[in-house]
């Protein structure tokens, strides 16, 4: 049984990108990055559990914001030069698609 939290590439490869960071940054962008992308997938989950379209649709709202939180913590990972630009554009074009998802299922909601 999939649930549909389980598959979000940004939150997986998130994840995976934070451990090449430097250990000055494991309490500050390292945290940051896996607290928002945790959130995404954490609120799509909570969300998703058989309540009222209006409640779904709330908890995508944050899924959202965490999502573009991850994005802007994206750009200063990039700014640090914590990421490179390869990497830094796959992250960055994945969350854009995570991001059009979730506001696509937002809005098929009634």
């Amino acid at each position: 049984m999939a649930f549909k939290c389980e598959e979000l590439k940004v939150w997986q490869r998130t994840w995976e990108l934070t451990l090449s960071f430097p250990n000055e940054e494991i309490y500050v962008l390292t945290t940051q990055i896996k607290r928002a992308a945790d959130s995404v997938a954490l609120n799509i989950a909570e969300g998703s559990t058989g309540q009222s379209n209006a409640e779904f649709k709330k908890f995508l709202g944050y899924a959202l914001r965490s999502c573009i939180e991850v994005v802007a913590c994206l750009h200063v990972g990039r700014k640090r030069e914590l990421i490179k630009q390869k990497k830094f554009k796959t992250l960055y074009d994945e969350a854009e698609e995570i991001i059009k998802m979730i506001q696509a299922l937002r809005n098929s909601l009634k």
